[in-house]
């Protein structure tokens, strides 16, 4: 897979995030790939061979962890 560089993350997640509820850059989550709090925002986006675009954990390619892996802090261990 290649990393693509997003210029506006905001409007990239706004087209291309696949659930509701679209969070915002500054937000929080837990990567339960990588056991790490990361920063929405920090998100990459790397293409898969077909074309498929993968929003990406930003400890990516290490982790290959992609959104959906994302949890709110708090709900998958106890943290702040």
């Amino acid at each position: 897979m290649i990393e693509i560089q997003i210029e506006d993350k905001q409007m990239y997640l706004v087209d291309n995030y696949p659930f509701d509820g679209i969070p915002d850059l500054r937000e929080k989550r837990h990567c339960i790939h990588c056991d790490e709090i990361i920063i929405v925002g920090d998100f990459k986006v790397y293409v898969g061979n077909d074309g498929f675009e993968f929003i990406c954990c930003p400890n990516a390619p290490e982790c290959d962890g992609t959104v959906i892996d994302w949890v709110p802090v708090g709900l998958w261990k106890d943290e702040e």
